[in-house]
């Protein structure tokens, strides 16, 4: 049974991997396409930088698995200020491509945030962007205005400015149907102790190495990690000598209301209590962890409209509040 499944993952990873070819095949169309814009850009604009982003730009991508599917690249071409509105410096850009098919592709397409290029073997995703107070901001057709985006500030810290980091996240704005009601802060360099509290990473918005996954074989889909294999997945990078840093910007938001709070079902929360016993033991952070290791059955009881009403507490306004403060209470 347990061969039969290793052998199967094994075919599932060969299926969505690509090969040397491909990847030669993707570098090279890429290439031509950032080549093509800076050289012969679209009339009346100047082209700062052309930058890869993405699951590409990380090393991640991967052939889909879905056949109607097929491998994308981010491209970010970052334009200087101009007094066009969105709508027009979208439209610019999709005639020019459209105009340049011969070069490119029959297969051009305008997007929410991106003009589309698809290729026969590869999708690409161009972005268009400016930078304002070395911010990225995207043109969104969607919102028919310029959006901000985290996707410079990850890479640039990952990979280029901070080596000694195997994993990045960032802090994180909590919003509900009403809007923005307030902000999770990580804690910047969190240690071991920390996770005693809780996670200390944001998870939908981390950054990880391959290296450090391979280590620890990834996520562990068991009974006692239903909901919280996240929080496993850094404690058991700790406990292996990796760590993580947390960007101190609010770069991602994440949509959290009572809702949420109702994904939490009491089971969770016992399997959680055995989680904690277990990594905190390899964190070496017994007997100190016996005391939280009761967290989440403490938690589990209590009513979910007060811990909303507690929650709505602890995170708003949580940018001026003592970093003891926001750590403490996680």
């Amino acid at each position: 049974m347990s061969n039969s499944l290793t052998e199967d993952f094994n075919k599932f990873v060969e299926i969505i991997s690509l090969n040397s070819k491909e990847e030669e095949d993707i570098k090279s169309k890429h290439n031509s396409l950032t080549n093509m814009i800076i050289a012969d850009p679209p009339k009346g604009y100047n082209i700062v930088k052309t930058r890869l982003s993405g699951s590409y730009a990380k090393h991640t991508v991967l052939n889909e698995y879905n056949v109607d599917k097929l491998p994308d690249v981010d491209i970010i071409t970052i334009i200087d200020s101009c007094d066009k509105s969105v709508d027009e410096i979208n439209a610019d850009f999709l005639n020019y491509f459209e105009d340049k098919k011969g070069k490119v592709t029959p297969n051009i397409r305008q997007q929410s945030n991106s003009i589309g290029i698809i290729y026969s073997n590869i999708s690409v995703d161009m972005v268009i962007g400016i930078l304002k107070d070395d911010k990225l901001k995207i043109c969104s057709n969607k919102k028919h205005d310029w959006i901000s985006s985290n996707a410079l500030i990850h890479i640039d810290y990952m990979i280029k400015k901070n080596k000694e980091y195997d994993f990045v996240g960032c802090n994180i704005e909590l919003f509900d149907k009403d809007g923005v009601w307030g902000c999770r802060k990580h804690k910047e360099k969190p240690q071991k102790e920390d996770f005693l509290c809780g996670n200390q990473f944001p998870h939908p918005a981390m950054i990880l190495t391959k290296k450090c996954m391979d280590e620890v074989n990834g996520y562990r889909s068991e009974k006692k990690t239903r909901r919280t294999e996240d929080y496993d997945l850094f404690m058991r990078l700790y406990a292996k000598g990796y760590i993580g840093y947390n960007i101190q910007e609010n770069l991602y938001q994440y949509n959290e209301d009572m809702y949420g709070y109702s994904k939490r079902k009491f089971r969770y929360r016992i399997d959680e209590f055995w989680l904690r016993l277990e990594d905190f033991k390899e964190l070496k952070l017994m007997p100190k962890g016996y005391i939280y290791i009761f967290k989440p059955i403490l938690s589990g009881i209590m009513p979910k409209k007060l811990l909303k009403k507690i929650n709505k507490i602890r995170y708003k306004d949580m940018e001026k509040k003592d970093e003891n403060w926001c750590y403490n209470y996680a």
